[in-house]
């Protein structure tokens, strides 16, 4: 039993000493639940804690504690997951030992702990087989259903960059479910009883059918962070405290949100980063890598405006303004009047002011540019914002 917080510290370094040990990228416990028809096939994790990229000490006896109950562990391997039981619960909390009173009366401190002390609870009423520890290694493509969602809890709670992490293969990772709740229900399992079901009228009220689950039903947001339709967030979205996600035509895909406070009424698409004081009108859409930027991220610029209907193909710079009902597309041809090109330079030195029409991607993340149909000559237009867009700070 390691009794001084001293003696933890020697045992973590004696640990991280092993041959070939190798610091955990990502590491969390997780509940997950199992297939109806293929009850060993996980189908959902749940995870109230991630770490990702910090606690190396806990995830150095976590290890320790698995290699020690027979459970091999790759340290070569990008992810391993392993089924808890309470002789490794206990032995990482003896592990644990010189923190347990101060976890103990303040549950709000040491949280690796308080997983563990629940978990030792649940154990002690009965021998699950539905806790399951999660550790990456590295930032591969997941290969498991845990794996998968340990990344997307990562993205939406802030602790991995937007785009900043390897998803590649996860749609193919994760099955197709009916959602009920947070219940996530197998088709087939729906198939195969659906009589039976029907019948005694025990067939699911079914929310929706998807591969992810919503936002909501994992993630607490930020106090001052709206949400006012639980279907317009995807589980794996990133928002920033103080966004407000209307309801309507607005929608935030996986991997895709918010860095501060931002009017959301239109969709911001898987890939595509929103920065703060920039409002996203409604019906507006910001295309994502998959729906026409030529694998190119968008991201919205500060203080920027995207009118009702609009649709942003660029990255734009701060303080812009696409007009409502009008496409700003890569290869949108763009006319800027000389003394338009002059101003714009102003606030963009980079900026090459020698031509009269540009395309669209010629123009991306430039500051301050007001896109605009004119319709007397019937051209696309840009010239130098004379307005600064700014939310009303009482909606957030």
């Amino acid at each position: 039993m390691i009794k001084t917080k001293e003696e933890f510290k020697e045992l973590v370094a004696s640990i991280e000493d092993f041959e070939g040990y190798k610091k955990p990228l990502a590491f969390g416990v997780a509940r997950v639940d199992f297939g109806q028809i293929n009850t060993d096939k996980v189908i959902q994790a749940v995870y109230p804690l991630v770490n990702w990229n910090e606690n190396f000490g806990s995830g150095a006896v976590i290890i320790k504690a698995l290699i020690e109950n027979g459970i091999a562990v790759d340290f070569n391997a990008s992810e391993i997951t392993a089924t808890l039981n309470a002789d490794i619960v206990n032995d990482v909390l003896e592990m644990f030992n010189p923190f347990l009173e101060e976890a103990k009366a303040d549950k709000k401190t040491h949280k690796n702990i308080q997983v563990f002390l629940t978990l030792q609870e649940l154990f002690e009423e009965h021998e699950y087989n539905n806790y399951k520890v999660t550790i990456l290694f590295s930032d591969d493509a997941p290969k498991s259903v845990e794996s998968v969602y340990l990344k997307l809890y990562a993205l939406s709670l802030g602790k991995a960059k937007l785009r900043g992490i390897n998803l590649n293969g996860a749609f193919g990772v994760l099955p197709n479910l009916a959602w009920t709740g947070n219940i996530p229900i197998e088709l087939d399992y729906l198939r195969e009883n659906e009589i039976e079901l029907k019948l005694r009228d025990e067939y699911p009220e079914i929310d929706f059918v998807d591969k992810f689950p919503r936002f909501l039903q994992h993630i607490i947001p930020a106090d001052n962070t709206r949400i006012l339709d639980t279907s317009k967030v995807r589980f794996g979205a990133q928002l920033a405290a103080g966004t407000t996600v209307m309801p309507g035509a607005s929608y935030i895909n996986f991997n895709a949100g918010t860095e501060g406070a931002v009017m959301v009424e239109g969709r911001i698409s898987s890939s595509a980063v929103v920065k703060k004081g920039a409002d996203v009108g409604g019906g507006a859409s910001i295309l994502g890598v998959l729906s026409g930027t030529n694998g190119n991220p968008v991201t919205i610029g500060e203080n920027t405006l995207l009118g009702a209907n609009s649709v942003t193909g660029i990255p734009l710079g701060d303080g812009c303004i696409v007009d409502a009902g009008i496409a700003v597309l890569e290869g949108t041809k763009i006319t800027i009047s000389e003394k338009e090109r002059a101003k714009i330079k102003e606030v963009n030195p980079e900026f090459d002011d020698r031509k009269e029409v540009y395309k669209g991607l010629e123009l991306a993340g430039l500051n301050g540019i007001h896109y605009r149909f004119n319709t007397t000559t019937g051209k696309m237009v840009a010239f130098r914002s004379v307005r600064e867009v700014k939310l009303n700070e009482e909606l957030h």
